[in-house]
């Protein structure tokens, strides 16, 4: 377990998930509530299409990598204050019926607000990869992360 805070983290720390393995059934539910395309919900549709058979949204897919990483707690639950976006964000492959997916990832930049200095600003690149290690998607992306008050600080 990480639980990092500001304080701890430096370019070049990484990070891994447990992985989680997306059966047809939540593949099709998940399209049927946000992303509703054929090659997401319609099995016969899919298998004539370009992809040869049902795929996740890719929103799922960020969706569940992200939950990997909370579940991971790569970073401290208490200091997370948000995140203003993803830089990038790259589907590379499907991910299909019965992949196990895991993120991976790596501190890019950690800095200190300038304009709120009781936050930090941390940049980090996540890779999910399937069961056969083949990157499926690649994000880079930036967490605001509370601060601890300096020594000596009023609080």
């Amino acid at each position: 377990m990480y639980d990092w805070r500001f304080e701890d983290m430096a370019p070049g720390m990484r990070f891994e998930s447990l992985g989680k393995t997306l059966s047809e059934a939540e593949i099709i539910d998940f399209a049927f509530q946000y992303d509703p395309q054929p090659f997401h919900i319609d099995a016969a549709y899919a298998e004539a299409g370009p992809y040869g058979g049902i795929i996740a949204s890719g929103i799922h897919t960020i969706g569940t990598a992200l939950r990997m990483m909370v579940q991971a707690r790569v970073f401290a639950p208490e200091t997370v204050l948000g995140s203003p976006g993803v830089e990038e964000l790259r589907w590379v492959q499907p991910v299909r019926p019965g992949d196990t997916i895991r993120s991976t990832g790596e501190i890019l930049e950690v800095r200190a607000s300038q304009s709120r200095p009781e936050r930090g600003i941390v940049r980090y690149r996540m890779d999910v990869l399937n069961q056969r290690d083949e990157v499926v998607m690649t994000m880079t992306s930036t967490t605001f992360v509370r601060r601890q008050p300096a020594a000596g600080a009023a609080a």
